[in-house]
């Protein structure tokens, strides 16, 4: 009977790991799309994107309840607590990376509906590579549960906020050598600012995978220190 109810729970905490993977593979592809149709201006993965917002909010609620049920139906402890703690903080920051492409398609049918004129002369492919290539490494540490990959994730936080700030300082000097630029300005630092808060959000998913494998508690800290979770063991 034991054994049975054991098999029972490992299934049901493998299918609240998958149920993850495909919201994580869903917000994925709204980066994409909404990253795409700001280049391109295709008004139908803009809105794609849009719509596909909706999806993202309802797993999002689907595997809380899920892992709520699982907490007190299974009463888990230590790793399989561990994954569970990790899982409902995951799907916040997988809902909220959702948000900004969201954000970031809005901003695409604003530029390209109205037809934007005097737009900087800006690359913002490189950055967006870093923050998708981010949040798909996360995504590949959790289903694996590789926290070496993951500490490798968050170290490359840094890099996108890097190449964000290098791209506020050209769109200063945009503004100042040319005012007409300065709307068209802000427009493209509100998406690089999505871009880096989804870089932001893809460390903070490593940085539970660390938490998950190890009972590393490592937000917040240094390279190199981390705390020791209770639950470890």
């Amino acid at each position: 009977m034991s054994e049975h109810i054991s098999k029972q729970f490992d299934a049901e905490l493998e299918g609240v790991r998958t149920r993850v993977l495909q919201m994580g593979g869903l917000v994925e592809q709204q980066i994409i799309k909404a990253i795409e149709g700001l280049s391109s201006g295709d008004l139908a993965h803009i809105e794609q994107v849009i719509e596909d917002d909706h999806r993202v909010n309802a797993m999002e609620l689907e595997l809380d309840e899920a892992c709520s049920r699982v907490i007190a139906k299974r009463q888990p402890a230590a790793g399989d607590l561990r994954l569970i703690i990790a899982v409902i903080k995951t799907i916040t920051d997988l809902e909220r990376i959702g948000d900004e492409a969201e954000k970031i398609a809005r901003m695409a049918k604003l530029v390209h509906t109205a037809k934007r004129s005097n737009m900087p002369p800006l690359e913002l492919k490189h950055v967006s590579g870093l923050a998708l290539g981010m949040l798909r490494k996360a995504l590949d540490t959790f289903a694996r549960l590789d926290s070496t990959g993951a500490a490798q994730v968050v170290e490359q936080d840094e890099l996108v906020d890097v190449e964000f700030r290098s791209i506020l300082r050209q769109l200063i000097t945009f503004m100042m050598e040319d005012p007409r630029t300065i709307t068209r300005s802000l427009e493209v630092l509100f998406v690089a600012k999505a871009l880096e808060r989804i870089g932001d959000h893809s460390k903070n998913m490593a940085e539970y995978v660390v938490y998950m494998v190890e009972g590393r508690d490592v937000r917040h800290l240094k390279a190199g220190a981390a705390t020791q979770d209770p639950l470890a063991g």
